[in-house]
Protein backbone atom coordinates (compact mmCIF):
# COMPACT_ATOMS: atom_id res chain seq x y z
CA UNK A 1 0.00 0.00 0.00
CA UNK A 2 1.03 3.61 -0.46
CA UNK A 3 -0.41 7.00 0.39
CA UNK A 4 -0.21 10.53 -0.99
CA UNK A 5 -1.12 13.32 1.46
CA UNK A 6 -1.95 16.89 0.42
CA UNK A 7 -1.86 19.63 3.04
CA UNK A 8 -0.62 23.14 3.79
CA UNK A 9 0.77 25.01 6.80
CA UNK A 10 4.13 23.21 6.72
CA UNK A 11 6.98 24.05 4.36
CA UNK A 12 8.99 21.47 2.44
CA UNK A 13 11.88 21.29 4.89
CA UNK A 14 9.65 20.98 7.95
CA UNK A 15 7.62 18.22 6.30
CA UNK A 16 10.79 16.38 5.27
CA UNK A 17 12.21 16.60 8.78
CA UNK A 18 8.93 15.34 10.24
CA UNK A 19 9.42 12.22 8.12
CA UNK A 20 13.04 11.95 9.21
CA UNK A 21 12.17 12.38 12.90
CA UNK A 22 9.53 9.64 12.67
CA UNK A 23 11.10 7.11 10.31
CA UNK A 24 14.78 8.05 10.20
CA UNK A 25 16.70 8.37 6.97
CA UNK A 26 18.45 11.15 5.07
CA UNK A 27 16.86 14.35 3.70
CA UNK A 28 17.99 15.33 0.22
CA UNK A 29 17.13 18.62 -1.53
CA UNK A 30 16.22 17.61 -5.06
CA UNK A 31 15.21 21.12 -6.13
CA UNK A 32 13.62 24.30 -4.80
CA UNK A 33 10.24 22.56 -5.05
CA UNK A 34 11.11 19.02 -3.95
CA UNK A 35 12.78 17.08 -1.18
CA UNK A 36 13.34 13.36 -0.76
CA UNK A 37 13.80 11.39 2.43
CA UNK A 38 15.67 8.12 1.90
CA UNK A 39 14.41 5.80 4.64
CA UNK A 40 16.34 2.52 5.06
CA UNK A 41 14.10 -0.50 4.66
CA UNK A 42 11.16 1.57 3.41
CA UNK A 43 12.24 3.52 0.34
CA UNK A 44 12.10 7.12 -0.80
CA UNK A 45 9.47 9.55 0.49
CA UNK A 46 8.93 12.51 -1.87
CA UNK A 47 7.95 15.89 -0.45
CA UNK A 48 6.99 18.41 -3.10
CA UNK A 49 4.88 21.40 -3.97
CA UNK A 50 1.94 20.05 -5.93
CA UNK A 51 2.35 22.31 -8.95
CA UNK A 52 3.50 20.76 -12.24
CA UNK A 53 4.94 23.90 -13.79
CA UNK A 54 7.01 24.71 -10.73
CA UNK A 55 8.27 21.14 -10.38
CA UNK A 56 9.36 21.05 -14.02
CA UNK A 57 11.05 24.44 -13.82
CA UNK A 58 12.70 23.74 -10.47
CA UNK A 59 14.55 20.82 -12.00
CA UNK A 60 16.41 23.07 -14.43
CA UNK A 61 19.79 24.53 -13.52
CA UNK A 62 19.23 28.07 -14.84
CA UNK A 63 17.30 30.80 -13.02
CA UNK A 64 17.69 29.04 -9.66
CA UNK A 65 17.16 32.25 -7.67
CA UNK A 66 13.92 32.94 -9.53
CA UNK A 67 12.73 29.37 -8.99
CA UNK A 68 13.52 29.59 -5.28
CA UNK A 69 11.48 32.80 -4.98
CA UNK A 70 8.63 31.29 -6.99
CA UNK A 71 8.70 28.21 -4.76
CA UNK A 72 8.39 30.29 -1.59
CA UNK A 73 5.54 32.30 -3.07
CA UNK A 74 3.74 29.21 -4.33
CA UNK A 75 3.93 27.60 -0.88
CA UNK A 76 1.25 30.07 0.25
CA UNK A 77 -1.25 28.89 -2.38
CA UNK A 78 -0.10 25.45 -3.49
CA UNK A 79 -0.42 22.35 -1.31
CA UNK A 80 2.53 20.39 -0.08
CA UNK A 81 2.34 16.73 -1.00
CA UNK A 82 4.04 13.73 0.58
CA UNK A 83 4.24 10.69 -1.69
CA UNK A 84 5.01 7.54 0.27
CA UNK A 85 6.72 4.52 -1.28
CA UNK A 86 4.86 1.17 -1.27
CA UNK A 87 4.81 -0.06 2.33
CA UNK A 88 3.82 -3.25 4.08
CA UNK A 89 0.65 -3.13 6.19
CA UNK A 90 2.83 -3.74 9.25
CA UNK A 91 4.25 -0.21 8.84
CA UNK A 92 0.89 1.58 9.00
CA UNK A 93 1.50 2.44 12.66
CA UNK A 94 4.63 4.36 11.64
CA UNK A 95 2.58 6.45 9.24
CA UNK A 96 0.16 7.22 12.06
CA UNK A 97 3.15 8.52 14.04
CA UNK A 98 4.07 10.64 11.01
CA UNK A 99 0.56 12.12 11.11
CA UNK A 100 1.23 13.25 14.68
CA UNK A 101 4.52 14.82 13.65
CA UNK A 102 2.98 16.74 10.76
CA UNK A 103 0.05 17.85 12.94
CA UNK A 104 2.45 19.12 15.59
CA UNK A 105 4.34 21.04 12.90
CA UNK A 106 1.12 22.82 11.88
CA UNK A 107 -0.18 20.82 8.91
CA UNK A 108 -3.78 21.53 7.91
CA UNK A 109 -5.81 19.67 5.32
CA UNK A 110 -9.00 19.67 3.26
CA UNK A 111 -10.99 22.30 5.12
CA UNK A 112 -8.17 24.86 4.93
CA UNK A 113 -8.70 25.63 1.24
CA UNK A 114 -11.84 25.97 -0.84
CA UNK A 115 -9.69 26.06 -3.97
CA UNK A 116 -7.13 23.29 -3.52
CA UNK A 117 -9.50 20.69 -2.05
CA UNK A 118 -6.67 18.72 -0.43
CA UNK A 119 -7.12 14.98 -0.20
CA UNK A 120 -5.50 11.61 0.44
CA UNK A 121 -4.72 9.21 -2.38
CA UNK A 122 -4.45 5.50 -1.62
CA UNK A 123 -2.34 3.35 -3.92
CA UNK A 124 -2.75 -0.35 -3.35
CA UNK A 125 -1.45 -3.19 -5.51
CA UNK A 126 -3.84 -5.60 -7.17
CA UNK A 127 -3.63 -9.18 -5.91
CA UNK A 128 -3.55 -10.35 -9.55
CA UNK A 129 -3.27 -8.40 -12.78
CA UNK A 130 -5.93 -10.27 -14.75
CA UNK A 131 -9.39 -9.58 -16.15
CA UNK A 132 -11.31 -11.41 -13.41
CA UNK A 133 -9.60 -9.39 -10.67
CA UNK A 134 -10.05 -6.02 -12.41
CA UNK A 135 -13.68 -6.79 -13.16
CA UNK A 136 -14.44 -7.77 -9.55
CA UNK A 137 -12.83 -4.65 -8.10
CA UNK A 138 -14.45 -2.36 -10.64
CA UNK A 139 -17.90 -3.79 -9.92
CA UNK A 140 -17.33 -3.66 -6.14
CA UNK A 141 -16.21 -0.03 -6.19
CA UNK A 142 -18.87 1.07 -8.67
CA UNK A 143 -21.70 -0.34 -6.59
CA UNK A 144 -20.30 1.26 -3.42
CA UNK A 145 -19.12 4.60 -4.83
CA UNK A 146 -22.11 6.68 -3.68
CA UNK A 147 -21.99 5.07 -0.23
CA UNK A 148 -18.23 5.71 0.00
CA UNK A 149 -18.75 9.38 -0.81
CA UNK A 150 -20.89 9.65 2.33
CA UNK A 151 -18.83 7.28 4.49
CA UNK A 152 -15.68 9.32 3.86
CA UNK A 153 -17.68 12.50 4.56
CA UNK A 154 -16.10 14.03 1.49
CA UNK A 155 -15.79 17.78 1.86
CA UNK A 156 -18.26 19.87 -0.26
CA UNK A 157 -15.38 21.70 -2.00
CA UNK A 158 -13.92 18.37 -3.11
CA UNK A 159 -17.32 17.05 -4.23
CA UNK A 160 -17.74 19.90 -6.71
CA UNK A 161 -14.12 19.79 -7.85
CA UNK A 162 -13.39 17.99 -11.14
CA UNK A 163 -10.79 15.70 -9.57
CA UNK A 164 -12.84 12.95 -7.89
CA UNK A 165 -15.84 12.42 -10.15
CA UNK A 166 -17.71 9.15 -9.67
CA UNK A 167 -18.20 6.68 -12.51
CA UNK A 168 -21.25 7.47 -14.68
CA UNK A 169 -24.32 5.39 -13.93
CA UNK A 170 -24.40 4.09 -17.51
CA UNK A 171 -20.88 2.70 -17.06
CA UNK A 172 -21.89 0.97 -13.83
CA UNK A 173 -24.81 -0.67 -15.63
CA UNK A 174 -22.46 -1.90 -18.36
CA UNK A 175 -20.17 -3.40 -15.75
CA UNK A 176 -22.97 -5.24 -13.99
CA UNK A 177 -24.60 -6.46 -17.21
CA UNK A 178 -21.35 -8.03 -18.42
CA UNK A 179 -20.65 -9.84 -15.11
CA UNK A 180 -17.36 -11.37 -16.15
CA UNK A 181 -15.79 -9.06 -18.73
CA UNK A 182 -12.62 -10.04 -20.55
CA UNK A 183 -9.66 -7.67 -20.72
CA UNK A 184 -10.64 -6.16 -24.07
CA UNK A 185 -14.14 -5.36 -22.74
CA UNK A 186 -12.68 -3.86 -19.55
CA UNK A 187 -10.51 -1.51 -21.64
CA UNK A 188 -13.22 -0.54 -24.12
CA UNK A 189 -15.89 0.13 -21.47
CA UNK A 190 -13.60 2.04 -19.14
CA UNK A 191 -12.02 4.23 -21.81
CA UNK A 192 -15.41 4.94 -23.38
CA UNK A 193 -16.78 6.42 -20.15
CA UNK A 194 -13.70 7.38 -18.12
CA UNK A 195 -11.02 8.74 -20.46
CA UNK A 196 -9.69 11.04 -17.74
CA UNK A 197 -7.54 10.91 -14.61
CA UNK A 198 -10.29 12.76 -12.73
CA UNK A 199 -12.07 9.81 -11.20
CA UNK A 200 -12.44 8.81 -7.54
CA UNK A 201 -10.93 5.47 -8.54
CA UNK A 202 -8.51 6.23 -11.37
CA UNK A 203 -7.79 3.01 -13.27
CA UNK A 204 -5.58 4.56 -15.95
CA UNK A 205 -2.31 3.66 -14.16
CA UNK A 206 -3.36 0.00 -13.96
CA UNK A 207 -4.58 -0.10 -17.56
CA UNK A 208 -1.35 1.59 -18.68
CA UNK A 209 0.63 -1.12 -16.91
CA UNK A 210 -1.22 -3.66 -19.07
CA UNK A 211 -1.36 -1.76 -22.39
CA UNK A 212 0.05 1.77 -22.30
CA UNK A 213 -0.38 2.39 -26.04
CA UNK A 214 -4.10 1.70 -25.89
CA UNK A 215 -4.53 4.11 -22.99
CA UNK A 216 -2.50 6.84 -24.69
CA UNK A 217 -4.65 6.59 -27.81
CA UNK A 218 -7.67 7.49 -25.67
CA UNK A 219 -6.10 9.87 -23.12
CA UNK A 220 -3.18 12.13 -23.98
CA UNK A 221 -2.04 13.00 -20.48
CA UNK A 222 1.67 12.88 -19.56
CA UNK A 223 0.82 12.60 -15.86
CA UNK A 224 -0.48 9.04 -16.27
CA UNK A 225 2.09 6.74 -14.68
CA UNK A 226 1.88 3.03 -15.36
CA UNK A 227 1.85 0.90 -12.21
CA UNK A 228 0.06 -2.27 -11.06
CA UNK A 229 -1.89 -0.41 -8.38
CA UNK A 230 -5.25 1.24 -7.88
CA UNK A 231 -5.25 5.02 -7.49
CA UNK A 232 -8.06 5.83 -5.05
CA UNK A 233 -8.58 9.56 -4.56
CA UNK A 234 -11.81 9.96 -2.60
CA UNK A 235 -10.71 10.53 1.05
CA UNK A 236 -10.26 13.96 2.62
CA UNK A 237 -7.02 14.90 4.34
CA UNK A 238 -8.01 16.19 7.78
CA UNK A 239 -4.61 15.86 9.31
CA UNK A 240 -5.15 18.78 11.71
CA UNK A 241 -7.87 16.80 13.53
CA UNK A 242 -6.73 14.41 16.25
CA UNK A 243 -9.68 12.06 15.67
CA UNK A 244 -8.77 11.62 11.98
CA UNK A 245 -6.28 9.06 10.70
CA UNK A 246 -5.15 7.31 7.55
CA UNK A 247 -6.27 4.06 9.17
CA UNK A 248 -9.91 5.14 9.06
CA UNK A 249 -9.71 6.03 5.37
CA UNK A 250 -7.88 2.78 4.63
CA UNK A 251 -10.55 0.75 6.44
CA UNK A 252 -13.25 2.20 4.18
CA UNK A 253 -11.26 1.20 1.09
CA UNK A 254 -11.03 -2.30 2.59
CA UNK A 255 -14.83 -2.62 2.26
CA UNK A 256 -14.25 -2.57 -1.51
CA UNK A 257 -11.47 -5.15 -1.15
CA UNK A 258 -13.71 -7.47 0.89
CA UNK A 259 -16.69 -7.20 -1.46
CA UNK A 260 -14.48 -7.87 -4.50
CA UNK A 261 -13.59 -11.23 -2.94
CA UNK A 262 -17.22 -12.25 -2.30
CA UNK A 263 -18.58 -13.22 -5.74
CA UNK A 264 -22.04 -14.23 -4.53
CA UNK A 265 -22.53 -11.02 -2.53
CA UNK A 266 -21.13 -9.00 -5.42
CA UNK A 267 -23.64 -10.56 -7.80
CA UNK A 268 -26.50 -10.01 -5.32
CA UNK A 269 -25.71 -6.31 -4.86
CA UNK A 270 -25.36 -5.94 -8.63
CA UNK A 271 -28.83 -7.37 -9.17
CA UNK A 272 -30.22 -4.95 -6.60
CA UNK A 273 -28.51 -2.07 -8.40
CA UNK A 274 -29.96 -3.06 -11.76
CA UNK A 275 -33.45 -3.20 -10.26
CA UNK A 276 -32.98 0.15 -8.51
CA UNK A 277 -31.63 1.95 -11.59
CA UNK A 278 -34.01 0.52 -14.15
CA UNK A 279 -36.61 3.32 -14.20
CA UNK A 280 -36.79 6.30 -16.52
CA UNK A 281 -35.19 8.57 -13.91
CA UNK A 282 -32.35 6.19 -13.16
CA UNK A 283 -30.95 5.58 -9.70
CA UNK A 284 -32.53 7.31 -6.71
CA UNK A 285 -29.28 7.94 -4.85
CA UNK A 286 -30.74 8.50 -1.38
CA UNK A 287 -32.70 5.24 -1.60
CA UNK A 288 -29.63 3.43 -2.93
CA UNK A 289 -27.52 4.76 -0.05
CA UNK A 290 -30.02 3.33 2.45
CA UNK A 291 -30.09 0.02 0.59
CA UNK A 292 -26.30 -0.29 0.51
CA UNK A 293 -25.87 0.77 4.15
CA UNK A 294 -28.35 -1.83 5.38
CA UNK A 295 -26.98 -4.48 3.02
CA UNK A 296 -23.37 -3.96 4.21
CA UNK A 297 -24.40 -4.12 7.87
CA UNK A 298 -26.42 -7.31 7.32
CA UNK A 299 -23.30 -8.96 5.88
CA UNK A 300 -20.96 -7.58 8.56
CA UNK A 301 -18.95 -5.64 5.96
CA UNK A 302 -19.07 -2.50 8.10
Amino acid sequence: MGFELEFSGVDLDSAAHAIQDTLGGEVVQVSAAQREVHVPGAGDFRVELDWDFLLRTAGKKKDEDWVELLSKTAAILVPTEIVCPPLAMSRLDELLELEDGLRAAGAVGTEESLLAAYGVHINTELPRLNAATLDAYLRAFSLLQWWLLEAHQVNPARRVSPYIDLYPELYVRQLIERDGANMDEIFSDYLQHNATRNRALDMLPVLSEIDAERVLRAVEDPKIKARPAFHYRLPNCQIEKRDWSLAGEWNLWCVVEELAHRPEDLRDLGERFMAASGGLLGLNRSEWLNTVDTWLKDRALV
